[in-house]
């Protein structure tokens, strides 16, 4: 697995909201209304990221997550396996 140009992480975020790329990493914070569908949103993203075999960096604290995404395989840098699961992330957020 390759990772990608700095250019093409910032043109693939252009695309999803709220995404940021620092440290070799994507991240995004989501906030919901409360703790249920914070856990909700977690087990969802869990199954697509068990289907992708690609998993998450996260923290949850009530009704916030914390997500980060990098390819361990690429040197703990992001590939298109993150935009990939970004992008699936997105669609279940919304």
């Amino acid at each position: 697995m390759k990772a990608l140009s700095a250019e093409i992480i910032e043109k693939e975020l252009t695309g999803l909201d709220d995404w940021e790329f620092e440290d070799d990493k994507i991240s995004k914070k989501f906030e919901f209304g409360n703790f249920k569908e914070a856990l909700s949103f977690m087990v969802r993203v869990g199954f697509e990221a068990e289907e992708q075999a690609h998993h998450p960096e996260w923290f949850n604290v009530y009704n916030r997550v914390e997500i980060s995404l990098s390819t361990h395989d690429a040197g703990n840098k992001v590939t298109e396996k993150d935009i990939h699961l970004a992008k699936a992330i997105e669609a279940i957020a919304n």
